[in-house]
């Protein structure tokens, strides 16, 4: 029998093969990519793609945390290190694509954790539903067989009472033939998820609102000097967008010494540095100096910084003297380790004072010997044996033109090399308290024995040691701490509370009998589910005898209708 014309669903004569899709528009448009975007798909891919955009940051040293660090790796690979620099790989946590990850996560999750949150508090507040018709169906189905004279008003009043102290929610339902009481339990579950998303999305404003507050500087100190927390006094000071350096609280840091403990029992381990101590000075202003240490993953935390220990090597102490007797330079000059026993890089820069600027490129070896080519190595990173040699160029240094220069490195295309190389004349090798001149009647250049007292046999102090500290400064550390813990506990939660219903159901038999009948429902998996209804079970029927028939009262009994079930909720 054909339909009617007119149907709602009959097909006109002229209309296209196919399905036909409606046409979005553009307000469509926009409706269908922030669904797709506040998917909680799309934030679980975000998240993963925010972890994946961090690793660069581990392969590559940072600009925020370790700019001798990226000053090295473009020394080291003149040719990578620019293109990685255009794709701001030594800034990866401030660069454009990581921030477009991080906002775009942030978006996602707002747009998913506020209608979850609605839909949760619309659910909170809603009656359990009615009893099935059929709980055979149900996971964990038993049945009993009350005491004879039990009432089915009494039966489900204890099943209530019993369900009620084990934290249900509760609700009466009275249909033909049948009483029974309708439990569920477990929102505490969604409560965990919306807690985990909030508190994650609590994470991201903080450590945002902390990148723009906050500051990380960087200062070398050799051991003697004191570090004054002013700008000025940072080798390099990455702020915040919005910090004002009229915040930073003045003190002033000493680095009294820096000892190094090294394995020395373990044969296939000897030289592997086992402790790392910083032992400091601090003057907070208008308070007396304090003691304390650094140490690696130890950091010290004054005037609203934390000092942490970076990095740490050997400074040798360099006098340069012109021909007249006049010192020109005396410094402690760090030197850039270059491998695990501290064969170490440092450059002296000497622009005034002498017949012309001099630079000098030097290697420090903490034990020195000798390779079968005639090449010096170091052995061992402690001082037993330590010999500075230095490369000596005369020209312009770039210093005059007011561009800022590293003082790690010397650029020697426009200079002249003295010493070393194919020049013919030897390079300088000086052991601590020794004295050579300088090519070209320059001048002389001294190895300072920091020790005076140290002999030929023993030079374990001889040369002084640096430590790199990074001053960081984080308004937001105990936001981050507090979101942390609810995003564990949020997590346990959602992991752990198991979100299930439970019905208890008394059915009149025939032969005047009351059968008692359990079953649940797991929203999820549930392996406790049908352990948890069997145990009701047998709970519910060893209470019974205690109360007996119409041991409730009246209201108990009372019949309920679906209309007017009641919530109740511990």
């Amino acid at each position: 029998m054909s339909r009617p014309s007119d149907h709602f669903d009959s097909r006109p004569t002229d209309a296209p093969a196919g399905v036909v899709q409606p046409r979005l528009g553009f307000v469509g448009w926009l409706r269908f990519l922030w669904r797709q975007l506040t998917s909680m798909r799309t934030a679980l891919f975000l998240l993963l793609l925010l972890a994946i955009a961090a690793v660069p940051g581990s392969l590559v040293p940072q600009r925020s945390s370790d700019p001798n660090g990226v000053t090295q790796y473009f020394a080291d690979n003149p040719d990578l290190a620019p293109v990685l620099d255009n794709i701001q790989a030594f800034d990866v946590y401030s660069s454009a694509w990581f921030s477009a990850i991080y906002l775009l996560l942030f978006v996602s999750l707002i747009g998913c954790v506020i209608p979850r949150t609605k839909h949760h508090l619309i659910a909170l507040r809603a009656t359990p539903p009615a009893t099935p018709a059929r709980l055979a169906r149900l996971a964990g189905f038993t049945t009993r067989t009350a005491p004879a004279g039990t009432d089915a008003g009494a039966a489900i009043t204890t099943a209530r009472t019993l369900l009620k102290s084990s934290g249900y929610r509760v609700a009466l339902y009275d249909k033909a033939g049948s009483t029974s009481v309708s439990a569920e339990r477990g929102y505490l579950r969604e409560t965990g998820n919306l807690v985990f998303h909030f508190a994650l999305v609590g994470i991201l404003v903080v450590v945002g609102f902390g990148g723009g507050f906050g500051f990380a500087g960087q200062r070398v100190l050799v051991e003697g000097q004191t570090f004054v927390n002013t700008l000025l006094a940072y080798d390099s000071f990455n702020p915040g967008r919005f910090f004002d350096d009229s915040t930073l609280d003045p003190y002033t840091l000493t680095l009294d010494d820096f000892a190094v403990e090294y394995e020395a029992e373990n044969l296939n381990a000897i030289g592997q540095p086992v402790d790392f101590t910083a032992g400091v000075t601090v003057t907070p202003r208008g308070e007396e100096p304090e003691a304390g240490e650094v140490k690696v993953n130890g950091p010290l935390r004054t005037g609203g910084t934390d000092i942490f220990l970076l990095g740490n090597g050997y400074a040798p102490s360099i006098t340069v003297t012109s021909p007249d007797g006049s010192d020109v330079f005396s410094d402690s000059v760090p030197f850039l380790p270059q491998d695990a026993n501290l064969t170490s890089l440092g450059v002296v820069k000497v622009p005034d004072g002498l017949a012309e600027q001099v630079g000098m490129i030097g290697f420090f070896y903490p034990t020195q010997e000798t390779a079968q080519s005639g090449a010096f190595f170091s052995s061992y990173p402690d001082l037993v044996y330590p010999m500075l040699t230095l490369n000596v160029y005369t020209g312009d240094l770039g210093l005059d033109e007011g561009v800022p220069t590293s003082v790690y490195s010397l650029l020697i295309d426009d200079m002249t090399q003295l010493t070393g190389g194919d020049t013919g004349v030897q390079t300088l090798e000086l052991r601590p308290g020794e004295t050579l001149d300088l090519p070209n009647g320059l001048g002389t250049v001294t190895f300072n024995n920091a020790d005076e007292a140290a002999t030929a046999d023993d030079l374990s102090n001889s040369v002084p040691r640096f430590a790199s500290f990074d001053i960081h400064h984080d308004p937001t550390q105990a936001w981050v701490l507090t979101f942390a813990i609810l995003i564990l506990l949020g997590l346990l939660t959602g992991l752990l509370v198991p979100r299930r219903r439970i019905w208890v159901k008394a059915v009149a038999q025939a032969d005047g009998s009351l059968s008692l009948e359990y079953a649940g429902l797991a929203r999820g998996e549930d392996p406790a589910l049908e352990a948890a209804v069997t145990a009701l079970a047998d709970r519910h029927l060893a209470a019974l005898p205690s109360i007996g028939a119409g041991a409730a009262g009246a209201d108990a009994a009372k019949p309920v209708h679906p209309a007017d079930s009641t919530l109740e909720q511990t």
